[in-house]
């Protein structure tokens, strides 16, 4: 369960999220199973990249969602466990699918020369 700071953070990304639009958007998600904690050898990795074009909030289904041309990434926010700004402009979400599923969704944006 995320605490109201984790989730206020979570909003205040995709309130703040078009100030990324029209920049390259790095997503690496992986898939993986916790035994005892995260280990990167034992998930399954994927990397898309795309400019972002819009975001928004599903209502139903309760997913955040980003497009790009050829290219739509979705976030279901009622099983989100764990949000985190890692670095300038980079974020990390973590969702719980089942008691031993989850997946990991890093996320670069990368700045145009003069902030946008």
């Amino acid at each position: 369960m995320l605490s109201e700071e984790d989730n206020q953070a979570i909003l205040l990304f995709f309130e703040n999220i078009p100030k990324y639009y029209n920049c390259k958007t790095e997503i690496v998600e992986g898939i993986y199973a916790r035994t005892e904690d995260f280990d990167a050898n034992n998930t399954t990795w994927n990397l898309s990249e795309f400019v972002l074009i819009r975001s928004a909030y599903r209502k139903n289904g309760n997913r955040l969602m980003m497009e790009g041309d050829k290219m739509y990434y979705e976030l279901s926010a009622g099983i989100i466990v764990k949000f985190d700004q890692v670095g300038r402009d980079k974020y990390e979400f973590i969702e719980q699918y089942s008691s031993t599923v989850f997946r990991i969704t890093k996320i670069r944006f990368h700045l145009k020369p003069g902030g946008k």
